[in-house]
């Protein structure tokens, strides 16, 4: 049997929206740090930072068991 959520479509965007982040955190790391400058890198690691936390977000919401009554 297939659990689904009522707001399929918000964890959906957290799942997108995180590797979307992790994605451009990792290129914008990658070019602070070729180029050597740190503001790149800081956006980078707040980027990575910002995909990481929406995607653990999304994994304790599904993994909330259901209410006990």
């Amino acid at each position: 049997m297939v659990a689904q959520a009522s707001d399929g479509h918000v964890l959906l965007a957290k799942k997108l929206g995180g590797l979307f982040a992790i994605i451009i955190g990792c290129l914008l790391t990658a070019v602070g740090v070729t180029f050597e400058s740190t503001v790149t890198m800081i956006f980078g690691v707040l980027f990575l930072t910002l995909g990481a936390a929406l995607l653990v977000l999304k994994i304790i919401r599904r993994n909330q068991g259901p209410p006990l009554t």
